[in-house]
């Protein structure tokens, strides 16, 4: 661990049960690099994305060590063996495995046992201080020994797992790797109960979820699949006279790519997901190349001109074929379900939109004007969804005698409208005509399914 020999030692054994560890602060980081150039066998070492130093001292307050955790490595072939993870769980949750990259105890106060304490305090701590730091605690903690230079006892004797040898390289930039030939031993250890299975989960509990949400969406559709994709959006018009990079069906069906990763809406965050595809993808999407072969990403300024421009119910009929190739039929058996929201890139307008619950299967939408209301909007989505026979829920804005009437009269479909407080004769209403239903949310020990709530809802048809 140090590159001079260690001298003779007048510590005590006492050490080990006094020694103490606190976080380094920015004024003491100069130390800490002089240390680990005079004395690590690797130097100084300038941490990758999010890091924590610890500097480990006697009950004086007098230096013993100093130990360096930062961001881990992003290929590691037997510790994603080891997790389980997929590839894209490991590229959103990498951020939850730290490395620990430098350990160095300053050899003339080092004691027998000494190195397993400091390294245990520092394990009991590093989740913890990681979440006040960063906002999220970490779960697994990876490190490397050289097999020329150290046996990695420290490391077994604190329950670590060693998983083999590396590969053989090394990283020397945020995205840069070189080869050097000198594969390390691997030792990884959990820290916490089923660190692994959160890691591998197809969700992450709500704590660690925001550790995804830092992470840029990316484009996970194959080349295969992005072709039939692009081959949907051709039946919508193109709007220009003469189109040179970007076909209107090539920036349609990477808008749909970028929803289907999770990517944020509104030209800006499509400009910025268009250019991390790869130039295969941008070629399967049917992006036109540059006199040099290049395929190009579209600016902001293309897509706002293009989302615009674009005829809004050409597009909804694009998407329903494309939803249903891929998930065949709307379930005729699910509760309709309606409402409006304003995107936050809307400029002032609102989109209403039917959806089947619990599929989720998209059904349709339709743009609400800033001069109008959901109101006569709602009556207009009737038209083009299959309503004979379905329920349909609507919130407390559509109760309405002129809605009702149409989706019984006109649909053949049963609703199911909300009543609140601030209709006041509706409600009194209902509770005249239906005062012996029972409420939909009852006390346990009554049957849920008896009725609707009497006062909120009206019953179906």
């Amino acid at each position: 661990m140090s590159r001079s020999k260690i001298r003779p030692n007048p510590e005590p054994p006492q050490l080990v049960d006094e020694v103490q560890l606190r976080l380094a602060d920015a004024r003491e980081l100069p130390r800490v690099q002089s240390l680990l150039r005079r004395h690590h066998y690797l130097g100084a070492l300038r941490p990758v994305g999010e890091r924590l130093v610890y500097i480990a001292v006697d009950k004086q307050g007098q230096w013993v060590g100093v130990l360096i955790f930062c961001a881990a490595a992003k290929h590691l072939r037997h510790r994603d063996q080891w997790i389980g993870w997929t590839h894209e769980q490991r590229r959103r949750r990498l951020a939850l495995v730290v490395n620990h990259a430098r350990f160095l105890l300053l050899p003339y106060r080092t004691v027998p046992n000494l190195g397993s304490r400091v390294l245990k305090l520092a394990l009991a701590r590093l989740s913890a201080d990681w979440q006040q730091k960063y906002g999220h605690p970490v779960l697994v903690v990876e490190s490397f020994v050289d097999p020329e230079q150290f046996c990695g006892t420290v490391y077994t004797a604190n329950g670590w797992q060693e998983l083999g040898l590396t590969d053989g390289w090394g990283r020397c930039g945020r995205d840069y790797y070189v080869k050097h030939d000198k594969p390390k031993r691997l030792f990884v250890k959990e820290l916490c109960h089923n660190a692994r299975r959160n890691l591998q989960a197809q969700h992450l509990k709500p704590a660690l979820a925001p550790v995804e949400g830092k992470v840029a969406p990316r484009c996970t559709q194959r080349v295969e699949q992005l072709r039939p994709l692009r081959e949907h959006f051709k039946q919508v018009p193109e709007y220009r006279a003469r189109v040179e990079s970007y076909p209107l069906w090539s920036l349609l069906a990477l808008a749909v790519c970028a929803i289907l990763s999770g990517a944020r809406r509104g030209p800006k965050a499509l400009a910025a997901f268009a250019k991390t595809l790869a130039q295969s993808q941008r070629r399967a999407l049917g992006i036109h190349p540059l006199a040099n072969g290049w395929y190009p990403a579209p600016s902001q300024p293309t897509f706002s001109r293009a989302l615009q421009a674009v005829d809004p119910e050409a597009v909804d009929r694009a998407v329903l074929a494309f939803q249903a190739q891929v998930r065949g039929q709307p379930p005729k058996e699910e509760l309709i379900a309606m409402d409006g929201k304003e995107p936050k890139h809307g400029g002032g307008h609102s989109i209403l939109t039917a959806v089947a619950v619990p599929s989720q299967y998209y059904l349709g939408s339709a743009l609400v004007d800033e001069k109008t209301n959901e109101i006569p909007v709602v009556r207009k989505l009737f038209q083009k969804l299959d309503l004979e026979g379905r329920f349909v829920s609507l919130d407390a804005l559509h109760t309405q005698t002129e809605t009702g009437w149409d989706l019984v009269q006109e649909h053949g479909a049963h609703y199911t409208l909300t009543v609140k407080d601030n209709q006041p004769g509706i409600h009194d209403t209902i509770k005249n005509l239906l005062p012996e239903i029972p409420a939909a949310f009852p006390p346990s020990g009554i049957n849920p399914h008896a009725g609707l709530h009497s006062g909120t809802q009206p019953q179906p048809r």
